[in-house]
């Protein structure tokens, strides 16, 4: 099924006023405004921390402890404010909600020096599941645009017992290595040219000395029609700072053209992935009908999805950083994913 949504930036889903509303002060959560307004870094109260396999993540948490929990996983190069407004959203509807930066990202860290910094897809996956073993999650929606969703789908893979129901910007986002190596059109090549430099020492050295205009450049060609401003970019930009972004980032592309390794005890779950399996969770994907990023078209992935299964396409200028550029429609997909295993 394919709905085409026109989503508006302000106010709150309908259905989600059919839920008792938390108060502010339980959301954990500023406004992007009232965080403007007083000084904060962040659209985000405090970032909480706790040691979950091989990393001390630090996440964000919104809504009432005992509510249905909601993982949000953001990409690169955006951060966990890619659910700023979404956030609110689906905390006022009763869920809890758990925001981590991804492994290279804000406050996360390795617990040891000697942890390989692999950017790899499984590696990504095993952080959320230790993550939602650390917070006595054992099932949850799970939810992502870019790697995140990327990571979401491996998560609905490895682990379906531990996923309620996933929403994927994109759709299934999951391939192997050995399709990696084959050569596209001219234009294919063409929309990955950051993976093709960063592939290079060049690339590397590049992106390690320019990442913060390396990303906004990202930002402008994957959302050609968003309107971020300055201070939102910066917020993000942030993130970028961890002592292990360049090398997370640098590794999962090179991973991915084979140019680079593996960790060994990924293995197993790397083979899994790369036999490209189908998802039998309930699952709804987002497309945007302005992504500037590369992208396969809905009919490309939609028999990927063996579950309850439902496409949207959004309109009004929406580009690649979707729950951030139509955080409404975004969330309502969140709320309706849940809903399916029930219908």
């Amino acid at each position: 099924m394919t709905q085409d949504l026109q989503p508006r930036r302000r106010g709150f889903l309908a259905a989600a006023a059919t839920f008792a509303a938390a108060p502010v002060s339980a959301l954990n959560l500023l406004s992007p405004t009232a965080a403007r307004a007083a000084g904060a870094p962040s659209g985000f109260g405090t970032i909480k921390q706790v040691d979950a396999g091989v990393l001390n993540v630090g996440y964000a948490e919104a809504g009432p402890a005992d509510g249905p929990p909601v993982v949000l996983l953001h990409g690169w190069p955006y951060d966990i404010h890619t659910y700023v407004d979404v956030a609110p959203i689906l905390a006022r509807a009763g869920y809890r909600v758990i925001v981590p930066f991804l492994r290279g990202y804000g406050s996360t860290r390795f617990l040891s020096s000697d942890t390989v910094r692999t950017g790899q897809p499984a590696a990504v996956a095993q952080d959320i599941v230790s993550l939602m073993d650390v917070l006595g999650i054992r099932r949850a929606i799970v939810a992502g645009c870019d790697w995140g969703a990327r990571t979401a789908c491996a998560v609905a893979v490895l682990w379906p017992e531990r996923v309620e129901a996933l929403v994927s910007v994109s759709g299934y986002l999951l391939g192997n290595r050995d399709a990696g190596r084959q050569p596209l059109t001219p234009q294919g090549e063409l929309s990955w040219w950051y993976q093709f430099y960063l592939s290079t020492e060049r690339g590397r050295l590049g992106y390690d000395k320019y990442r913060v205009d390396f990303s906004r450049l990202i930002w402008q060609q994957a959302s050609p029609q968003w309107r971020f401003d300055e201070a939102t970019f910066q917020r993000s930009a942030a993130a970028f700072e961890n002592p292990d972004h360049v090398a997370i980032v640098v590794h999962n592309y090179r991973w991915r053209l084979s140019l680079a390794d593996g960790e060994a005890r990924y293995d197993a779950l790397e083979a899994k992935l790369g036999a490209t399996p189908p998802i039998r969770v309930p699952a709804i994907t987002l497309e945007g009908d302005a992504n500037g990023a590369p992208h396969l078209p809905p009919a490309a992935y939609a028999a990927k999805f063996a579950g309850p299964y439902e496409h949207r396409n959004l309109g009004g200028g929406i580009g690649h950083n979707l729950p951030q550029e139509a955080p409404e429609a975004f969330a309502k997909a969140v709320i309706d994913a849940g809903r399916m295993r029930k219908a």
